[in-house]
């Protein structure tokens, strides 16, 4: 990963939204104890399936299908046994239930609120005009704790290269950390926008969470620009950002008029 590109999941998450058909209309593909298997659970997994390269075949669809047997023949027995009431259990189910409803929300809203073409052009010229390149290394860790750690052994006077070989960034750890020359904008979000707050010379005193797990950064070197990319080049990724940005402020819209006690 000598690169974190954006790697937003939501343009993904939009394949696999269904329409909503009522069970009794639905097609089946089994029946479990009178318990019906509706045909969309299949057509949702080959979705999933094939974003991942795997083509639809009779083979593919029948493992599927035995997989769906077989978890409603345990989840009849699971229920049977009562296991449905256990407080553990049924807090799982809730945490899945809302995973659910906030994938499908990230998928409604990129759906409903397109990027133009106006604000990539003028985001695009907005970065050009202010581009930097930065030269940064960077030690990632699964756990915020990990991260800490390395933080206050930094802080004893550690070297930054020693430390590094924890990273679980196989592309980087033998090289000190090291993430070359390259502009904020090859980053994911969370952390460009770590790497641009950062001084020259300074590292970042507080762990920064992206999906790959928790980084901390040190920023060596800024300078202008040595290149940029063209517009069509840079389309993809701009689409990504702007989307994320608006969701991430849509997201805390909403959680700024909650009532929370």
């Amino acid at each position: 990963m000598t690169r974190l590109r954006l790697s937003l999941c939501v343009a993904s998450l939009l394949g696999l939204a269904l329409p909503f058909t009522p069970a009794s209309a639905q097609e089946k593909v089994a029946t479990v104890n009178g318990v019906a298997i509706p045909k969309t659970r299949i057509d949702l997994i080959l979705k999933a399936q094939a974003q991942r390269g795997m083509p639809d075949n009779p083979q593919l669809r029948g493992e599927i299908r035995e997989r769906l047997i077989l978890r409603e023949v345990i989840t009849q027995e699971a229920t049977r046994k009562g296991l449905t009431k256990n407080s553990d259990v049924q807090a799982q189910l809730d945490l899945a239930r809302q995973e659910v409803l906030w994938n499908a929300y990230v998928a409604d809203f990129v759906r409903t609120n397109p990027v133009s073409d106006a604000q990539l052009k003028a985001e695009y010229e907005k970065q050009k005009a202010g581009a930097k390149e930065y030269k940064a290394r960077h030690i990632l860790v699964e756990k915020e704790d990990e991260a800490k750690a390395i933080i206050v052994d930094l802080k004893k006077g550690r070297k930054f290269e020693e430390l590094a070989k924890q990273s679980k960034d196989q592309g980087s750890k033998d090289r000190g950390g090291d993430l070359d020359w390259n502009a904020p904008s090859s980053y994911v979000p969370q952390f460009a926008d770590a790497l641009v707050r950062l001084e020259k010379g300074k590292y970042s005193e507080v762990p920064i969470q992206t999906q790959f797990g928790w980084h901390v950064i040190l920023v060596e070197d800024v300078r202008a620009a040595t290149k940029f990319p063209s517009f069509d080049e840079a389309k993809p990724r701009l689409t990504e950002w702007l989307q994320q940005q608006a969701f991430t402020k849509n997201v805390n819209d909403l959680r700024a008029k909650a009532k929370v006690e």
